[in-house]
């Protein structure tokens, strides 16, 4: 697999929290939001693959096993929302507001 988050994929992502690694998974959801509502289909793509990245990475950390049912219906419905037909009736809104709660709690802890 070619990884764009090379030192992540290297082990660095099992030294951060659940909440750092589901805000910056957050982090390239909004990216893709961003280069989406810009209309730059190529870039929102990119940003969406990464964060389809990170977040396959947080399923396979060891420690994250109890959470596992939650993330993988995050990864079906992500995917459903930028990739397929939305069926979930989800928005841009929707997803702001659920990974704003994990970059909310990274920032009271540092």
């Amino acid at each position: 697999m070619n990884f764009q988050h090379r030192q992540l994929a290297g082990g660095r992502w099992q030294e951060l929290t659940f909440l750092e690694q589901m805000a910056n998974v957050g982090s390239e959801i909004e990216r893709t939001i961003i280069w989406r509502n810009k209309g730059n289909a190529g870039t929102s793509r990119r940003a969406y693959d990464r964060a389809l990245e990170l977040l396959d990475m947080t399923i396979s950390d060891k420690r994250n096993k109890k959470r596992l049912k939650e993330l993988a219906r995050l990864r079906e419905s992500l995917n459903d929302y930028f990739i397929f037909e939305n069926s979930y009736n989800s928005t841009d809104k929707n997803w702001r507001k659920y990974f704003f709660h994990f970059n909310f709690a990274v920032r009271i802890r540092t």
